[in-house]
C-alpha cells in the first residue's frame, strides 16, 4: 500500500504512531543483538584490567615496603660501621697517647 493511501484511510497520527513503533522495535532489536554483546565483552575486559591494576598496585606497595626496610637496615649497618671505625680510631689514638706519655716519662 502507498503511504498516502494509508494516511487517507487511517489518518496521519495513526500512521505515524505505527511508523514510530516500527522504528522503536528496530532500534531495540539492534541494540540488544549488536550493542549489548559488545558492551558485555567490554565490561569483562574492564573488570580484568581493574584486577590487574589492583595487583600491580599491591606489588608496588610491597616493593616499596621492602625498599624502605632495606634502606633502613642499610642505614643501621652504616651507622654501626661508623661507630666501630670511630672506636678503632679512638683506641689507636689512645694507644699512641699512652706510648708518647710512656716515652716522655722515661
Amino acid at each position: 500500500m502507498d503511504v498516502v493511501m494509508l494516511i487517507n484511510k487511517y489518518g496521519f497520527p495513526i500512521v505515524m504512531a505505527v511508523g514510530m513503533g516500527y522504528i522503536i522495535k528496530y532500534v531495540w532489536e539492534w541494540s540488544t543483538k549488536e550493542v549489548k554483546p559488545v558492551i558485555s565483552d567490554a565490561n569483562t575486559v574492564l573488570i580484568a584490567l581493574i584486577d590487574r591494576i589492583r595487583m600491580l598496585d599491591n606489588d608496588l606497595i610491597r616493593l616499596n615496603q621492602k625498599v624502605n626496610t632495606v634502606l633502613h637496615l642499610r642505614g643501621k649497618t652504616i651507622e654501626y660501621e661508623r661507630v666501630e671505625a670511630e672506636k678503632q680510631i679512638n683506641n689507636i689514638k689512645k694507644s699512641e697517647d699512652d706510648k708518647s706519655a710512656g716515652s716522655g716519662e722515661s
